[in-house]
C-alpha cells in the first residue's frame, strides 16, 4: 500500500520468534529485547549493513512468521504473513513455505524463488533441472501435518503434484483417514505408494466433480443412498460420458472410482460400527448395495482398447486361478485353441442316471476344459457362466484391442507375444482390496495347500480323495503325505478325546462310536 503522495507505506508487521509478539520493526525489536539469544547475538556480530547480517536477521524473521502461519493453517482462521504481500485478498491455499528460508510465497512464484533462495544448499543451487511441480511438492513438506496424522504420512502425501486435486484431498478429512489406513497397510511396500496416491487423487477428482453437481463439503456426505444419483453423475462427468453415443471417454476411470467408493463405503461402515452409530452403518450398507446392483461399466463392450482388454484379462485370470485352485503358471499359459475347442456337448443320458438332480444341475452350470499341467499331465479347469462370458468377450475383441495374431495365449498381452502372469494379477488385486487380514496368504500355492488340507475334514473316501488329487494335479501318495492336516492338529482334536475319556473313566460309554461321534469337554462335561 502507498501513501497519498505516492510514496511507499511501511506497515507490514511480523511475528517474533521468541516473544510471540507482532512487531513492525523486527531488527530493532530483536536488538532491544532479545540480544541475549544466541542466533540474535550472532546476527548482530556481523558488520552493520553487511550481507551476512541481513541474511541472519531475515532467517529469524521468517522463522517467526512461519510459526505464526503454521498455527493459522492448522486452525484455518486468521491472516497469514507472506514474504511479499499480494495486492488483493488471496486464499491461503495458493501459498507455500520455502523449505529452506521458511518464507511464504505464492505457488506460482515459488519456482522462481527457488532458483535464487540464499539459504539453499550450494550443491543444490547448481541444479537447474527441478520443475515447477517438483519444487511445489518439495516445499509442501514444510506444511504441518493435520492432527491425528504422522509426519511420514504427510510427507507421503506431499510427494504428489500440489495442484487443485491435492488440495481437495488434503481438505477432506475423510479422504485423509481412508488414505492413512491404506498407507499404514502398505507403508513398507514402497512399490505400492504411487498406487495409494493414485487412489486418493481419484477420490479428489471425484470430489471436485461432485461439487459441481450438488452442494457437498466432504466425500463422506456422498456415501449415502440419497446421494447415489449425484455420485453416478459426477463419475460419468469424470469419465467423459457422452449422452448421445452412450460411451465413455475413459471407462476404466469410472470403474476404478467405483472400486474406491465401495472401499470407502466399507471404511465408513467400520467406523460406524466402532462408534456404534447405526445410521452411519445403514447408510454405508445401502450405498454398497446400490453400487453392487447398478454400478456396471462394461468397459470392454463400450470401448475396445488395449487397457480395457488387459484389465478384464487380469480379473478373469485371477478368478479362474482362485476358483479352481490351479497353479498360476498353468492357467496363464492356457492356449487360445484349448478354449475354442472345448467340449460343448451335453452330458449323456446314461451318465445322468448315476448323478443326483443337484449334480446334474452343476454339470449344466459349469464348463470344463483341459489344459497341460505339471510334468505334462492333463488337468481340468472349471468355468462359471460369468467367467465364460468374460472369456468370450476377450476372444471377440482380440484384434480390436491390439492382440497380435501370432500370440496364441488366451490371456495374451496386447502388442506382445507374451502372456499375463497370474501371480502378478492376484498380487495386484489383493492390494486393491481393503480389509484383508492376511494378504500374503492369497497366493495360488497356499490356496492349493488350503483346499487339500481342509478336504481331510470332509472324511472323503479313497476314490473321492483320488478324484480331488487328480483334479489338483497331485500324485495321490504325495497328496496324502504332504497335503493333510498336521499331525499335531489331529492329535489335539481327535486323540485327546480318548485320553480325556480314559482319565474320566468314561471310555466304556463310547463303545462302538467313531472319534467324530465322541463329544467330550475338557472341563469334564
Amino acid at each position: 500500500m502507498k501513501k497519498e503522495d505516492g510514496s511507499r507505506q511501511y506497515n507490514k508487521k511480523h511475528h517474533c520468534f521468541y516473544c510471540k509478539k507482532v512487531v513492525q520493526k523486527m531488527s530493532r525489536h530483536l536488538e532491544r529485547m532479545h540480544n541475549d539469544e544466541m542466533d540474535v547475538s550472532k546476527a548482530f556480530s556481523f558488520p552493520k549493513n553487511s550481507k551476512e547480517r541481513r541474511l541472519a536477521l531475515d532467517l529469524i524473521r521468517n522463522k517467526g512468521n512461519f510459526e505464526h502461519n503454521t498455527d493459522i493453517l492448522e486452525s484455518q482462521k486468521g491472516k497469514l504473513i507472506p514474504f511479499k504481500q499480494p495486492k488483493k485478498k488471496t486464499e491461503g491455499q495458493k501459498f507455500l513455505h520455502c523449505v529452506y528460508c521458511y518464507g511464504l510465497f505464492t505457488k506460482r512464484s515459488m519456482w522462481r524463488h527457488f532458483q535464487v533462495c540464499k539459504f539453499k544448499p550450494q550443491d543444490e543451487t547448481r541444479d537447474k533441472g527441478q520443475g515447477k511441480t517438483r519444487v511445489q511438492a518439495l516445499c509442501a513438506f514444510a506444511e504441518p501435518a493435520p492432527p491425528g496424522f504422522s509426519d511420514v504420512y504427510w510427507k507421503f502425501l506431499n510427494n504428489m503434484n500440489q495442484d487443485k486435486i491435492a488440495i481437495a484431498v488434503k481438505k477432506d478429512r475423510y479422504i485423509l483417514e481412508y488414505g492413512y489406513r491404506l498407507f499404514k497397510k502398505n507403508e513398507r511396500v514402497i512399490s505400492q505408494h504411487q498406487y495409494v496416491r493414485q487412489k486418493l487423487r481419484e477420490l479428489g477428482r471425484l470430489m471436485l466433480a461432485a461439487k459441481k453437481v450438488a452442494p457437498v463439503n466432504t466425500i463422506k456426505e456422498l456415501i449415502k443412498p440419497e446421494k447415489y444419483s449425484h455420485v453416478v453423475t459426477a463419475a460419468r462427468c469424470l469419465a467423459g460420458f457422452n449422452d448421445e453415443t452412450g460411451k465413455y471417454k475413459c471407462p476404466s476411470l469410472a470403474r476404478k472410482v467405483g472400486h474406491s467408493l465401495l472401499a470407502l463405503a466399507m471404511f465408513k461402515k467400520s467406523e460406524g460400527l466402532k462408534a456404534r452409530d447405526k445410521g452411519t452403518v445403514q447408510d454405508a450398507e445401502e450405498f454398497a448395495q446400490l453400487y453392487q446392483e447398478s454400478w456396471k461399466f462394461d468397459a470392454l463392450k463400450e470401448e475396445a482398447s488395449p487397457s480395457n482388454w488387459k484389465d478384464l484379462s487380469k480379473v478373469t485370470l485371477a478368478q479362474v486361478i482362485l476358483f479352481n485352485r490351479r497353479r498360476a503358471g498353468e492357467v496363464s499359459k492356457m492356449p487360445l485353441s484349448v478354449y475354442l475347442s472345448r467340449d460343448l456337448s451335453e452330458t449323456h443320458e446314461d451318465i445322468n442316471l448315476a448323478l443326483t438332480e443337484h449334480e446334474q444341475k452343476l454339470c449344466k452350470h459349469f464348463v470344463r476344459i483341459t489344459i497341460v499341467g505339471k510334468r505334462g499331465r492333463k488337468v481340468p479347469v472349471l468355468l462359471t457362466p460369468l467367467m465364460k462370458e468374460c472369456l468370450d468377450t476377450l476372444v471377440e475383441r482380440r484384434a480390436e484391442c491390439g492382440v497380435l495374431t501370432e500370440n496364441g495365449f488366451l490371456f495374451a498381452l496386447p502388442h506382445s507375444v507374451h502372456h499375463l502372469r497370474g501371480s502378478d494379477c492376484i498380487r495386484q488385486l489383493v492390494h486393491e482390496c481393503s480389509g484383508i487380514k492376511n494378504p500374503r496368504a492369497l497366493t495360488s500355492t497356499k490356496l492349493r495347500k488350503h483346499i487339500a488340507t481342509l478336504s481331510t475334514v470332509l472324511n472323503l473316501k479313497n476314490t473321492e480323495l483320488d478324484q480331488l488329487a487328480d483334479f489338483l494335479g497331485h500324485n495321490i501318495d504325495v497328496h496324502r503325505k504332504h497335503y493333510r492336516l498336521p499331525e499335531g492338529t489331529l492329535q489335539l482334536a481327535k486323540i485327546s478325546k480318548v485320553l480325556l475319556a480314559l482319565e474320566q473313566g468314561k471310555l466304556g460309554k463310547y463303545k462302538g462310536k467313531s472319534l467324530d461321534e465322541i463329544h467330550i469337554d475338557p472341563n469334564g462335561s
